[in-house]
């Protein structure tokens, strides 16, 4: 059961971040409006929404780290792989492999360098400047992203080793729906 969650765990904190997001900026674009309304303003004047910009930043910023180990579990990572696909067999193997563990590697150094600034940070009183949440809650975001990232980049590499197969991330892809399903959307022209 866990291992089925970790599987998507990427996909579960960005949904979650996205969906918090949404509300806290729909709610201070409603909170904006209000105090515009002359009958409302004493109502929204009393609700403090500056907080709301911050806290959406840091949501994204936890979004994207997250995003990026999503990006190496389903191949739609940036890279460059021009010169490795014309190389030979082999050499092309051993090229993807050593990038895959150049990539675990650096993402551990970072997530490593990131954990001991958290922890330093963890120990002082330094807040966000509206939100005056811990500094230390912000950052953590450097170190769980990439220690993520180290571990899909592990994954990958472990099943390049093992099949000589990258992850493929097919767009015309819809989890859910399969391939009679669609079949029948296209004769339909519902899928036009």
């Amino acid at each position: 059961m866990f291992l089925r969650f970790l599987d998507h765990l990427e996909e579960w904190v960005i949904a979650f971040l996205m969906g918090g997001a949404t509300l806290i900026t729909f709610a201070a674009v409603v909170h904006g409006y209000a105090s515009k309304v002359d009958f409302l303003y004493p109502y929204a004047f009393r609700i403090n929404m500056t907080w709301a910009q911050e806290i959406c930043i840091y949501m994204f910023v936890w979004m994207a780290k997250f995003g990026a180990a999503y990006g190496v579990r389903t191949g739609i990572h940036v890279g460059v792989d021009v010169l490795v696909n014309k190389l030979p067999d082999a050499w092309r193997n051993k090229s993807i492999l050593f990038g895959l563990l150049a990539g675990a590697f650096f993402t551990a150094v970072v997530g490593t360098m990131g954990a001991e600034y958290v922890w330093a940070m963890a120990h002082t009183t330094e807040t966000a400047e509206v939100s005056e949440i811990p500094s230390w809650i912000v950052y953590l975001a450097i170190p769980c992203g990439s220690y993520l990232m180290c571990f899909r980049f592990l994954q990958v590499a472990i099943k390049f080793f093992r099949t000589h197969e990258l992850p493929h991330f097919d767009h015309g892809y819809v989890e859910g729906l399969d391939e009679t399903d669609a079949e029948k959307l296209i004769a339909t022209g519902a899928a036009k």
